[in-house]
């Protein structure tokens, strides 16, 4: 069990949270829609990234990445968003926890961009060709077997602090992959699994290409 540090305060009420800040402004406030307007709609439809966060009964969360084509995720009306479910490990854990609790959170990047579009709302799972289909984006490309269907309650555009502090878009900013084990290393140390190690990054690589 964790403990405070010394001369730290254990902060355990919004009222002492909000002590240690200034109001928000009009403005931080004021942006908050209840649908997409068109900025939104453009934001997402340039997007092919998009950052999904849930959470379980028990309020364990989980964040979990989703990619594509830009404007992936579609959205058919102001109020809508469909994400087509593509091919992963298939521990489900983001679909699992919608399908217990009916929530999730969005966060859409676009590369180059260093403001963000934050999503939240309702939300469920749907099987079948015909919404499969809605939210595929090339001839002959495969459906995928569940689309999240997201029921927007609140939507705002995000600053771009973050991503000026983390200077996450410059190239200068860019780390080497060779400064990291290669995927099939660490998962051989984490998990003791026989083999995994002796698969090069570029060979894990191209048998991702295989089921994106």
């Amino acid at each position: 069990m964790s403990t405070t540090p010394p001369g730290a305060d254990s902060l355990t009420s919004p009222q002492s949270l909000r002590a240690l800040y200034p109001a928000a402004k009009e403005r931080a406030l004021r942006k908050e829609l209840d649908h997409l307007d068109p900025h939104c709609l453009r934001f997402i439809e340039l997007s092919p990234f998009v950052v999904l966060a849930s959470a379980d009964p028990a309020l364990r969360l989980d964040a979990s990445p989703r990619g594509g084509e830009p404007g992936f995720v579609r959205a058919p009306d102001a109020h809508t968003l469909l994400i087509p479910d593509a091919p992963g490990n298939h521990r489900l854990d983001t679909l699992d926890n919608v399908a217990r609790t009916g929530r999730l959170g969005l966060l859409f990047m676009i590369p180059g961009v260093d403001e963000t579009l934050r999503v939240n709302g309702a939300a469920e799972l749907l099987a079948g060709e015909d919404v499969a289909a809605q939210v595929a984006s090339r001839a002959g490309q495969r459906r995928a077997p569940v689309v999240i269907r997201v029921r927007v309650e609140q939507a705002y555009l995000h600053c771009a602090k973050a991503f000026m502090r983390s200077r996450l878009w410059e190239p200068g900013a860019r780390v080497e992959r060779s400064v990291l084990p290669s995927m099939g290393r660490m998962l051989s140390d984490q998990t003791g699994a026989a083999g995994a190690a002796d698969e090069s990054q570029e060979q894990m690589r191209q048998r991702y290409q295989e089921d994106l």
